[in-house]
């Protein structure tokens, strides 16, 4: 079974900076990784991913230009480099792992993280 280990997360100021990390183990078969947030209320929508050559990327209108995602293949990791963080980003981060190419929408997500808390005051 798939575990993802989600790190980063917490409280920072708007036009600051988070790092979200999230890590595939007990697996040696390589997944498509991405980050989905949540608001109370709302469905749980894709933010960023990265296929699992690496080759592949998907950003949501909302994180364009703001965020970048990368990853570590010898690790199986993905990381969420979030840039002038603003109060809507405020949300519950999920990491989402798929054997296939990309993750554009949670319905296509196999294993789910636990969730990290990101809030952003203003």
């Amino acid at each position: 079974q798939v575990q993802l280990e989600e790190s980063g997360g917490g409280l920072v100021q708007a036009g600051g900076s988070l790092t979200l990390s999230c890590r595939a183990s007990h697996t040696d078969r390589s997944y498509a990784l991405g980050w989905f947030r949540q608001t109370p209320g709302e469905e749980r929508d894709a933010v960023a991913a990265i296929s699992w050559t690496g080759n592949g990327r998907y950003y949501a209108d909302s994180a364009k230009g703001r965020f970048t995602i990368s990853r570590d293949g010898a690790q199986n990791t993905a990381i969420l480099q979030m840039n002038n963080l603003k109060p809507e980003d405020t949300a519950v981060y999920y990491c989402g792992a798929s054997l296939g190419w990309m993750l554009d929408r949670a319905s296509l997500v196999e294993f789910w993280g636990q969730g990290t808390q990101v809030t952003v005051s203003s």
